[in-house]
């Protein structure tokens, strides 16, 4: 069976919903597909001590406001996650899941055809909002197959409790890196965090509105880049284990053994666990079949969120390369707007 619409939004989190308030707004006739069994993106899978870097009211989707959440001034994922829900169901948007997207092909009158594991879906344009929580990042490290203990990714984590008393290395540079870092602190008989560059906390006046602030001005006018003054929000449990010395990072392992990391002087950690925070990879290969244009780190070249090489292609929240802060709540909206008014112009 094939289903007919002006444009398919791949992926229901919160890009695909910001896409989805816009293209309602422009009277496009649309549907969401959405691989995952319930609203709420990726913030459903979030570990449990996460917050945003931002207050709610900083943290909203285009139309409606984010609610404050009870006790605290930075909401944790699940209430991120149930307002992605009832945003989505306040805007009543066709939402069909679980859908997961195959292959994105073209047919010979221009269209696009849109293969999926219930049917295929036949559009004019397509917005791709995919994210990359289901291609999770691990380097190749020698000797990784030989280590004894267990390994898991960002994506595994849900709470510190869970390595009581453990030895555990947390690998990398970036937010989450650090956050978990801090949140094992306490819980974990020991901690090392280790990462390829000598760590950087942003100041720690630097929040999620600041952050979308400078990366607007640095398109709108070559301000700094938000990497000049640092890689990670310090956020207040990663400070309170900065400041009690607790958090300091070590330089990046050269090889695993089967009981823990080798570093080139020779010392060789015994750990229970590691914990790869290193980081994902966008979710594009349904749109392998179009054989677009790819451009700087192998990235599909883009004009804003336009894919260079085909007008019916948006890619939506795939990080700065897409759209300042797009992969942001707060940023994201921004993006969306701009993808659907170029759609509205190409179908019309």
């Amino acid at each position: 069976m094939t289903e007919t619409t002006d444009v398919v939004v791949v992926g229901g989190g919160q890009a695909g919903l910001a896409a989805g308030y816009y293209l309602r707004r422009a009277g496009l006739d649309f549907a969401i597909l959405d691989a995952a069994e319930a609203p709420g993106g990726a913030w459903q899978h979030y570990w449990e001590s996460l917050r945003l870097f931002s207050p709610a009211a900083y943290s909203s989707l285009p139309g409606r406001p984010m609610p404050g959440q009870s006790g605290t001034d930075w909401p944790d994922a699940d209430h991120v996650a149930r307002y992605l829900a009832e945003y989505e169901k306040r805007y009543e948007f066709p939402v069909h899941r679980p859908v997961s997207v195959t292959e994105v092909t073209e047919t010979c009158g221009g269209g696009l055809l849109v293969h999926t594991d219930d049917g295929t879906w036949h559009t004019r344009a397509l917005i791709s909002a995919t994210g990359s929580w289901t291609r999770p990042f691990v380097p190749a490290v020698p000797g990784r197959e030989l280590f004894s203990g267990r390994q898991l990714h960002t994506t595994g984590y849900h709470r510190a409790t869970d390595f009581t008393d453990q030895r555990v290395v947390v690998v990398g540079g970036g937010n989450s890196g650090a956050q978990i870092a801090a949140d094992l602190i306490g819980h974990a008989a020991a901690v090392r965090w280790v990462t390829r560059r000598p760590a950087r906390l942003l100041p720690d006046e630097i929040d999620g509105r600041a952050l979308f602030e400078i990366a607007t001005r640095r398109v709108t006018d070559g301000g700094p880049r938000i990497s000049d003054l640092g890689d990670i929000v310090a956020t207040e449990p990663v400070r309170a284990a900065r400041d009690a010395g607790l958090l300091t990072d070590h330089p990046m392992f050269t090889a695993l053994t089967p009981t823990g990391p080798h570093w080139p002087d020779g010392e060789v950690w015994p750990a229970d666990t590691i914990i790869w925070c290193t980081g994902f990879r966008p979710a594009l290969a349904h749109l392998a079949p179009l054989g677009l244009r790819t451009g700087e780190r192998g990235r599909i070249a883009t004009a804003a969120t336009r894919a260079a090489s085909d007008p019916r292609i948006h890619l939506l929240g795939y990080g700065d390369w897409t759209g300042p802060a797009s992969a942001t709540l707060i940023g994201v909206g921004r993006t969306a707007r701009q993808a659907v008014a170029e759609i509205t112009d190409l179908l019309r």
